[in-house]
């Protein structure tokens, strides 16, 4: 019996058996063929427009929060947790976690084989630590589950977005 360089299925037959290759897939040779190249511009400019975004939200959560416990007995307590001070740290997390989320979406598009799915997990995975946080804290309950509820949709967009973007960041190769 012969050997050969590539790898073959061994089977328990004798000579006349005829033997398969393995299968192989080359991913980066894939994403070479189909004629797309990413353009980092765009990328970079989808995760500011983001980071935009998630700074938004999250003052219009804060916003909607205050407006609610004003009107909602929830105590002072639970309506102090929640001012400006805390609002202002709020825009400025989500902004980060955008520019953040694009950078890792960056790094995932250059290296990894399938870079979306991979990237859906990390931010998935990011908004659900955002979710329970507030709750493991000294915050009221009340306050806590609202920060919890802006934290999710914070992480949506963010998630969503970032996504978006960098599925859109590819622009066909000059050839």
């Amino acid at each position: 019996m012969t050997t050969m360089s590539t790898p073959y299925y061994d089977t328990f037959a004798d000579d006349d058996t005829l033997r398969m290759p393995l299968p192989t897939a080359d991913h980066a040779a894939d994403r070479r063929s189909t004629g797309l190249v990413l353009n980092p511009t765009r990328l970079w400019t989808g995760g500011l427009a983001t980071a935009a975004v998630a700074a938004l939200v999250g003052l219009v959560g804060t916003l909607v929060i205050r407006v609610l416990f004003e009107h909602a007995p929830v105590g002072a307590s639970a309506a102090h947790a929640v001012g400006a001070g805390n609002a202002g740290l709020l825009c400025l997390f989500a902004a980060v976690a955008a520019l953040a989320a694009t950078g890792v979406a960056h790094l995932l598009l250059v290296s990894t084989p399938d870079p979306l799915s991979y990237l859906g997990w990390i931010t998935g995975l990011a908004t659900a630590a955002a979710v329970v946080v507030p709750l493991l804290g000294g915050l009221p309950m009340a306050a806590a589950i609202a920060v919890s509820v802006v934290n999710l949709v914070i992480g949506l967009a963010v998630g969503s977005l970032v996504v978006g973007a960098a599925g859109a960041a590819f622009r066909p190769s000059a050839r």
